[in-house]
């Protein structure tokens, strides 16, 4: 967040940039909502990796016994409790060396060894290690050069509509989406006792990205998106509105559209029609540069 003293040194610059709650910080926000069922296996994992990795010796001992085992991978990846969404990589590795790690904490006496040699617990992880893998990606999809209110929102509602049919599918036994999960079951031939706590950890995950994104934050950009199908905001005041026809109307605006981005076309345009610029210029991405 921008302190009061960075916005009005803005301000000076830019007295049309304004300042909304980081996109970013609400999608890891909307993420972090796991069952007690769920969050028990997640801190398991947790405790297992710092144990395994924040004693030298013990991280030495546990390398040299996957690679006496051929293992593919002869660590675990650090665990950092500040990056939630990069939890994916760390569970996908757990359970590729699930084996490894078990007969490790046999050896060191460890009672979290058990965990490693119950299906029900893996199949968890297994579900967990593909979730949080989904969520890293939108995270990433929110981030980078030339992105934009309209283009984020868009991200967010296409991963809410994943949730529902996320969610559809587990109702009918279908994992096809779950590479981890599917994979986990496939071979060990199990049966999915653990759909409905995937089930209710879906349908929470949803309502959290309706608490933090509104349902309708992707169809209000549609005019910034494609000016020249979507119809103006009713928030338009009458002169916006006629400035807006008069640029729609205009054939050649329409080719200039079609051979820019989206940002390079509002650019384009500003001189000539200000007041349908200025009200969506501070949803477009401040980083882009003006097209010649």
């Amino acid at each position: 967040m921008a302190g009061t003293r960075l916005q009005a040194l803005i301000k000076r610059v830019a007295p049309r940039a304004v300042w909304t709650h980081s996109i970013i910080h609400r999608e890891a926000l909307a993420s972090k909502q796991l069952s007690t069922e769920l969050n028990a296996v997640l801190s398991d994992v947790i405790t297992t990796v710092n144990y395994i990795k924040t004693k030298p010796l013990k991280a030495r001992l546990f390398s040299a016994l996957c690679e006496g085992m051929g293992s593919e991978y002869t660590a675990v990846l650090f665990h950092g409790e500040s990056r939630w969404l990069s939890r994916g990589k760390v569970l996908s590795r757990v359970l590729v060396l699930k084996d490894e790690i078990r007969i490790f904490l046999e050896e060191e006496g460890n009672d979290l060894a058990s965990k490693f040699n119950d299906e029900h617990v893996l199949m968890k992880l297994a579900y967990l290690s593909d979730m949080f893998v989904k969520l890293n990606e939108l995270n990433l999809q929110l981030q980078g050069n030339n992105t934009h209110h309209p283009h984020l929102a868009d991200k967010i509602q296409s991963f809410t509509w994943k949730l529902d049919m996320w969610g559809r599918r587990l109702e009918r036994g279908d994992i096809d989406s779950f590479e981890n999960l599917k994979a986990f079951i496939e071979i060990n031939e199990l049966q999915n006792t653990a759909f409905p706590c995937m089930r209710d950890h879906i349908s929470a995950l949803k309502v959290s990205f309706q608490k933090y994104f509104s349902v309708d934050d992707s169809a209000k950009y549609d005019w910034i998106r494609d000016p020249f199908v979507a119809t103006p905001p009713t928030t338009f005041s009458t002169a916006e509105e006629e400035q807006y026809i008069e640029m729609t109307s205009d054939s050649t605006m329409r080719l200039l559209f079609k051979s820019k981005t989206m940002a390079g076309f509002w650019v384009g345009v500003e001189k000539e029609y200000p007041l349908i610029v200025h009200p969506g210029w501070h949803l477009i991405n401040f980083r882009c540069k003006k097209e010649t």
